[in-house]
Formats: C-alpha cells, structure tokens, sequence
C-alpha cells in the first residue's frame, strides 16, 4: 500500500517507459527517496517484463497465435459492446421475430404445395366410405367399361382410358359424377375379392402436373391409397385391401390406352 502522494498512473507510465524526460527525472529522484513507492515500482517492472516475456513465446509458437475466424469473432464482440444499449436489447427480439416469419414462410410454401393433396385424399377418403355406407354406390352400374366411360361424356371437362380387366381378378362395379377439391371428378368403383377399391380422377391444378408425377403410396384411416398423376389428372385409389391389390390396379389404369 503507497503511503505517499505518487499515484498508481504515474508509476505504470514508469513501469512503462513512457514518461517525458521532465517527469522521469522527477519520479526517479521520488523513488530514491521513498522505499514504498520504490518497492512498488519495481514489482510493476518485473510484471510487465514478465508479461512482455510470456507474450514474445506465445508469439513465436503457432498454436497459440490467434486464429483469423477467433480475430473476426472478438471484433463482432467488441461492434456489439459499442452498440447503444437499446439496439443491443432489441437485437434477440428482431432474431425470433426474424425467424418466426422465415418459418411462417417456409410453412405457407408447403402447405401451399401439400395442402391441396391432403385435401384431395381427404375428401376422396369420405366419399369412398359414404359410397360403402350407400345402398347405390354408383350413378352407371356395369362391368363393361365401354359403358361406363361414355356415360361420364358431357359432365366432366375432361376424357380417361379404362384397362382392359377381363382375366384379371378385378371386376369394375361403375361408375359415380362426384366433386373433389370443389372441381367436377369420376368415382369408378372395382372389386377385388368381395373388396371395393374406388378410384377417383379430377382435373390437376396448373402448374402442378410436372411435380410430383411418382406414385405415392400411403395408409390412411386404415385404407391403402395410392396417388398419381397421368395426361393432367389426378388419380387417387382407395381401398381396405392389401396395398399391393391397389397398385396392380393402379399399374393397369396407368397403362390404359398406351
């Protein structure tokens, strides 16, 4: 502890070196004369030469040189720490606010390019179980599918091809004018071992027919469905039978009329 009236400052400039020629000779004439300050003093030196010493080695061994990416992060700091402080408070809140709407973004995006698939199979789902629960599941009842698509001509905006069935294990049932996604569709109805499979077209929305073009199969409220996309239209196929009953079936109306 000083007891005498030379400040702490004065004695780092010492330690330092960097005092004018004037207040050097003067703090050294102090320091003859006062032990304290005198002890002081010179523990100051013998630290920052240590210090100086410690640096020097560090310097000359490049795993302890400082890394540019650590440099640039301790700048970022130090921009940071410069910022007033209500921009520095707000930073968090514009970050969550920031990624709140890039993922608000990224959601409506796909929603935008699911939500009206999910919204096909969900209604096609509701009208495959009403057309179970009905006494008269079709509006054209016939096996002959030279019957059953021309009656379709004149009520959609659109035209099909029907595979030929006679050999397989398929039978078609007929045929029913329903509305899909609030657009005009064809509910053909087949069978399988005493199992209904519905399967329903519609009119695919612009810009939509290139993506997507796979088959893709899924379950869903325990049917198997199977959805694709052929010549601008949208097929989906539902039924309680195995999945592999459903694509057979699905693989024969993808060949129609090839």
């Amino acid at each position: 502890m000083m007891r005498c009236a030379l400040d702490r400052e004065t004695l780092n400039a010492y330690a330092d070196q960097s005092l004018a020629r004037e207040e050097l000779t003067a703090v050294e004439a102090h320091l003859r004369g006062c032990a304290d300050c005198a002890a002081e003093a010179l523990a100051l030196v013998q630290m920052k030469r240590a210090t100086r010493a410690a640096a020097a080695g560090f310097a000359l061994k490049p795993e302890f040189r400082m890394r540019p990416e650590f440099r640039l992060q301790m700048e970022r700091s130090l921009e940071t720490a410069r910022r007033p402080m209500w921009r520095r408070a707000w930073l968090p809140v514009l970050a969550v606010a920031g990624m709140a709407l890039l993922l608000i973004a990224v959601s409506a995006s796909v929603l935008m390019q699911h939500g009206g698939r999910d919204e096909v199979i969900a209604e096609s789902l509701d009208l495959h179980v009403a057309a179970l629960a009905s006494s008269n599941p079709v509006d054209v009842v016939s096996t002959d599918r030279h019957t059953v698509k021309p009656w379709f001509q004149g009520k959609l905006p659109f035209t099909f091809n029907l595979p030929e069935l006679d050999g397989s294990q398929y039978r078609l049932l007929g045929g029913k004018l329903v509305y899909l996604h609030h657009e005009p569709a064809a509910q053909l109805l087949f069978e399988i071992r005493k199992h209904p499979i519905s399967v329903f077209l519609v009119e695919e929305q612009k810009g939509l027919a290139a993506q997507r073009a796979a088959v893709q199969a899924t379950s869903e409220r325990g049917f198997s469905v199977e959805t694709w996309r052929k010549g601008g239209l949208r097929y989906v196929a539902i039924s309680d039978t195995n999945p592999a009953d459903v694509h057979e079936l699905g693989e024969m109306l993808r060949g129609a009329g090839r």
